[in-house]
């Protein structure tokens, strides 16, 4: 039988070892806009693209979410499925607060999330999430960078892409990249590495970015100051 055989049952491995709509899901992932994410030596940088058609209110769509006042989340794929895992982050952090009143580290979230995808992979009457995402976030231990993927893997990374030109911005990221970057200089890789892939004039109506310090909660940059990136930038 091909590798279509196996397509339809998500708990049935194809004879080559892969779980066929896991690979579904990462398609899923890369017809995404591209969103990326950069740690700096101070903080951490998250930016996506943000194309809505014309009539479509702009303020109504968000494609990054505060999980805690600390840790940030951006995500290519399909949004209802963002919108699932985005609740359950904050439904984990809200309880390690609540028992032991602390926020909750940025690894552990993560890996709370990662359960949740990954236990979508192998039941039956479920389907994978359709969604990978970069988490940002300050802790005690210092800026973090996570991805998460449909399948449930998840590393830390230095600087990630996911999404439509996830390739090309990757590339960019790895020729720009400096371990001694600040987050200054991480939000103008981060909108030279958008820019690079971007299909017509980027605006701040078009973009979102989200930076977290050790001295601020996470936040997403205003209209004017994502101007003043594009300008310094142009």
């Amino acid at each position: 039988m091909s590798e279509a055989g196996y397509s339809f049952s998500l708990t049935t491995f194809s004879p080559s070892g892969k779980l066929v709509q896991i690979e579904y899901a990462l398609q899923a992932v890369s017809s995404g806009h591209t969103a990326l994410g950069i740690k700096a030596k101070d903080g951490v940088v998250i930016a996506t693209v943000k194309k809505l058609p014309e009539l479509v209110d702009a303020d109504s769509v968000q494609k990054m979410h505060m999980l805690t006042d600390k840790i940030g989340v951006v995500y290519a794929g399909i949004g209802p499925d963002s919108r699932v895992l985005v609740r359950k982050g904050r439904k984990y952090a809200q309880e390690y607060f609540r028992t032991y009143n602390d926020e909750i580290p940025v690894t552990m979230l993560v890996r709370q999330l990662a359960n949740v995808m990954q236990e979508f992979t192998q039941s039956g009457g479920v389907r994978p999430f359709g969604v990978s995402l970069l988490v940002a976030g300050f802790d005690d231990n210092g800026p973090h960078l996570y991805q998460v993927d449909p399948s449930g893997s998840y590393w830390a990374w230095k600087a990630s892409a996911i999404g439509k030109n996830a390739t090309s911005a990757k590339t960019f990221l790895e020729k720009r990249y400096q371990e001694d970057i600040g987050l200054s200089d991480a939000m103008l890789t981060a909108g030279l590495a958008l820019k690079k892939g971007f299909d017509g004039e980027m605006t701040e109506d078009n973009i979102e970015v989200g930076v977290i310090d050790q001295n601020s909660n996470f936040r997403l940059l205003s209209a004017a100051d994502k101007r003043d990136l594009l300008q310094t930038i142009t």
